[in-house]
């Protein structure tokens, strides 16, 4: 009776007094506990408030039954499918829609919807792989940023695919942690393509020679990020740049300049259809028969072997599986043993070969200017650092000089002379006399006769100065003589401690100030 007079009354009221309504009813239906009844019919008066002209009343069911699991699940999927204002509060918290509704909704749906969609939380894989497909740059990178979202390789390397020309993008996804090298290698792909278009149509380069450094940065790339992969990584991503044309035998013949040998024996492995660790074995051999043949089952060209023989002479000289460069660096000592190697070939065979040596030859050159550099420019910045300190010590050691000398050449103050009060009374003397008397000795019947005692002494009248003008001599002579051998033994340890050198310093200054 009471949900009849409700949706009476909502047909003849204000839409905020309909929206206001509504939200409370929705709220009891959900959290009130109402009696089954009851409850089918705020069910029903619910999915009718569906049907309100205004978009006030069903955003603010939107609002009331967005994160509740217990939701209608018709209301929820009505409402998923209203307007874009109002179906993004559910499609992005509801947990009563399943994938099949968010990937519908993905399909159907606005950038906004797709956004909302992507922001969700544990977003399954099959969503996330319905966003890659179909989804904005904006709403993939909401997607790539949600931490929770359980996105698939494969959609990754479709995202980067479908818009990898999109900085914002491209940046997420390097941000995600434990990126697959495969998908590492696709965004430098498209990063290098971006920069080559842009290099070629800015007229700075043309398209061949762009073209050129944009591979050879790719492939100075793939190396550097595969330098301490696991194995299993490095066999995916050999197989990924096998389906993609991209493992030739110029990356080869760069990886072994380059001393990358996992890289190679995984990839020479995958080209020739052999064990990793059969192929490790035939590298690391010296017998030239061997790598011949692998060479030939790898299916590389046979005027490169020359040039891959001798490369691999001379990494194994310097210690089998061992490099002394980090990075993606060339060693120049494999590039001129291999062109050496090269140089008995025929020209017309050796040409390009050749060629493709001496431009590694130059970037490993330029590579070690460039660390020679770095090297001596901190060298010179930490030269620079130490002279400034030095600097500053010596000013401080010149200023603690003269403020010594200041005081050193500064005129003693005359003493101000302080009138003398009355002379001691004879009792207090008896006390004082009594009171350091020797015990054995019997006490005097009248105050000593004491000896006259300068101006000075007899002006003392604070109990210290009684004190002390009551000591014996030889006690205080005892006590000045300890005095004065403690400040010998001072300032023979502090003397002892300066350098001579500092003295000298000091010698020599005051010499000159006094000059």
């Amino acid at each position: 009776m009471i949900i009849r007079q409700f949706l009476t009354w909502t047909q003849h009221t204000s839409a905020a007094r309909r929206a206001e309504a509504a939200g409370a009813l929705a709220r009891a239906y959900l959290y009130g506990g109402l009696g089954e009844d009851v409850a089918w019919e705020a069910e029903a008066a619910l999915l009718a408030l569906l049907d309100d002209p205004s978009s006030l009343v069903r955003r603010v069911l939107a609002e009331a039954c967005a994160a509740c699991a217990n939701a209608p699940r018709t209301l929820i999927v009505a409402l998923a499918s209203d307007q874009a204002e109002i179906a993004t509060l559910v499609l992005a918290r509801s947990p009563v829609l399943s994938d099949a509704d968010l990937v519908d909704g993905v399909a159907i749906g606005c950038p906004a919807t797709r956004r909302a969609i992507a922001s969700r939380v544990d977003l399954s894989p099959a969503v996330a792989g319905a966003l890659a497909e179909i989804a904005e740059p904006e709403a993939l990178v909401v997607l790539v940023r949600n931490r929770s979202a359980h996105i698939t390789t494969g959609s990754l390397m479709r995202m980067v695919e479908r818009h990898g020309d999109v900085a914002a993008l491209r940046e997420a996804v390097l941000a995600r942690p434990y990126l697959p090298l495969e998908v590492r290698q696709c965004v430098t792909m498209r990063l290098a393509e971006s920069l080559s278009a842009f290099a070629v149509s800015s007229g700075w380069l043309t398209p061949a020679r762009s073209a050129r450094a944009s591979r050879e940065a790719q492939e100075r790339t793939t190396l550097a990020f595969c330098a301490e992969a696991h194995p299993v990584d490095l066999a995916r991503l050999v197989a990924h740049l096998k389906a993609c044309g991209q493992l030739n035998a110029g990356l080869l013949l760069r990886a072994i300049l380059s001393g990358h040998m996992a890289f190679a024996e995984m990839a020479l492995a995958d080209l020739a259809g052999l064990p990793a660790r059969r192929v490790a074995g035939l590298m690391q051999e010296a017998s030239s028969a061997a790598f011949a043949a692998l060479h030939r089952k790898a299916g590389l060209p046979a005027v490169l072997l020359p040039a891959f023989s001798a490369a691999l002479s001379a990494w194994r000289e310097a210690g089998q599986g061992t490099t002394t460069r980090a990075g993606a660096g060339l060693s120049r000592l494999m590039i001129e043993r291999a062109l050496t190697a090269c140089e008995t070939m025929p020209f017309a065979e050796a040409q390009s070969v050749m060629a493709l040596l001496s431009r590694f030859e130059a970037e490993a050159a330029r590579d070690e200017a460039r660390v020679l550099a770095r090297e001596l420019a901190a060298e010179a910045e930490q030269t620079e650092i130490l002279r400034i300190e030095r600097e500053i010590l010596d000013a401080e050691w010149r200023e603690a000089q003269r403020q010594v000398i200041a005081r050193w050449d500064e005129p003693e103050r005359p003493a101000v002379a302080v009138a003398a009060p009355a002379p001691v009374e004879a009792p207090l003397v008896q006390a004082r006399d009594v009171e350091f008397a020797s015990p054995a000795s019997p006490l005097p019947a009248s105050p000593l006769p004491a000896s006259p005692l300068p101006e000075s002494d007899s002006a003392r009248t604070d109990p210290v100065g009684l004190i002390l003008d009551g000591l014996s001599d030889s006690i205080m002579a005892e006590f000045q003589g300890s005095r004065a051998r403690v400040h010998a033994v001072t300032v023979e340890v502090v003397l002892d401690a300066i350098p001579d050198a500092l003295i000298a310093s000091y010698r020599d200054d005051r010499a000159r100030i006094a000059a």
